[in-house]
């Protein structure tokens, strides 16, 4: 790993003990009861996945940290592509649109014909 990595790991790790540190004394002890019975559950039938659980909490930690902190990409517009159709589709004239939609996709396809070739 390198260093920004463990930077992260860190970061993310503390951000996810503040939050359980938050936690009042009636949840904490609604998820101690019910990681209890899972735990019970879990080990009576599938002991194997127990090895499992630590390391998927911690992925998905890391995952939630990671899409949570991601940049806006520079350059790309808020809206998607197709706002421009759906504001042609709401428009007054959608129904002689959605009249003529076979229409419309033969000149599409044609279009890209033409940027194919």
């Amino acid at each position: 790993m390198n260093r920004s990595d463990e930077t992260f790991i860190k970061e993310a790790k503390a951000l996810f003990d503040d939050s359980v540190d938050g936690l009042d004394a009636a949840t904490l002890s609604t998820l101690n009861r019910s990681r209890h019975r899972a735990l019970e559950t879990a080990g009576s039938h599938h002991p194997a996945l127990l090895r499992w659980v630590p390391v998927t909490g911690v992925a998905v930690a890391v995952l939630v940290a990671v899409m949570v902190n991601q940049p806006e990409p520079v350059g790309v517009d808020a809206l998607p592509a197709g706002v421009d159709d759906m504001e042609i589709l709401l428009g007054e004239d959608s129904i002689e649109m959605l009249e003529n939609l076979e229409f419309y996709a033969a000149i599409d396809a044609l279009e890209l014909d033409d940027d194919v070739g």
